[in-house]
């Protein structure tokens, strides 16, 4: 909730917003929150997948200056998204190698904007996340991008899942950044057609999207901190795929 163009407020604006085809990255609830309209709301949010959480009232107040948000509030997403199976057979169409990234759940919009800025530096043709649980493309986001935001494709999915599973039926293999093996990235063929899962801040990648990837691969660490920035994980990733395609 970064700047006042990215916010709405009021049950009737979200509901408007949403009935409109704005792209809305998240609506934030008042706790206890009961009537007619806030039913009609729900409804919606739930019909287009849109994320949601429940805050206490002082939350919303802080987003809004003069509090008058009736208990909800909206952060409108300042770009749009693409279908995934339009992102892949248009990506297809153009390059036989194609390098795809997702994220599984992450948190951080900076490190998210880092991300962005990073996969359009290196070629990556397109960004996938999940619907619920990862951070919005906000203004922060934006600004920590530099912009690269409008210039690579991002696709939202309902699970991380059904992208990998879209992508193994197109022949793209899933490389999986996790120190839960024994291989260095720099051991994985990355000049075939991939798609990089990158996890979130805490947990890392889901044990059970980690169970069904092609191929897992770690970074060398070799000084006494066990983890790197999720996004300078993430840059060396793709440089290392970059590195490779020159050759």
């Amino acid at each position: 909730m970064e700047n006042e163009e990215s916010k709405i407020f009021g049950i009737r604006a979200v509901i408007e917003a949403i009935n409109s085809g704005k792209t809305i990255s998240k609506v934030y609830l008042q706790k206890g929150l009961t009537g007619h309209l806030f039913s009609e709301l729900n409804t919606l949010i739930k019909a287009h997948n849109i994320a949601s959480s429940y805050v206490p009232v002082e939350k919303l107040n802080r987003f809004s200056k003069n509090s008058n948000h009736q208990g909800v509030a909206a952060q409108i997403s300042p770009i749009g998204f693409i279908d995934l199976d339009d992102l892949i057979t248009s990506t297809l169409e153009k390059t036989t190698t194609p390098l795809f990234l997702l994220l599984d759940q992450l948190s951080d919009v900076r490190n998210f904007g880092a991300i962005i800025r990073t996969a359009e530096c290196t070629g990556v043709n397109g960004i996938i996340i999940q619907k619920q649980g990862n951070a919005p493309v906000s203004a922060d986001t934006i600004k920590t991008s530099a912009g690269a935001a409008f210039k690579v494709p991002i696709c939202k999915v309902d699970h991380i899942k059904d992208a990998i599973f879209h992508f193994q039926a197109a022949d793209i293999q899933i490389v999986a950044a996790t120190e839960k093996t024994d291989n260095l990235i720099y051991d994985i063929n990355l000049t075939v057609p991939t798609a990089i899962i990158m996890g979130s801040e805490d947990r890392g990648i889901n044990p059970s999207i980690l169970k069904i990837a092609t191929h897992k691969a770690k970074l060398p660490l070799l000084g006494e901190i066990e983890s790197l920035n999720v996004s300078v994980a993430c840059g060396a990733f793709l440089y290392e795929a970059t590195r490779q395609r020159l050759k």
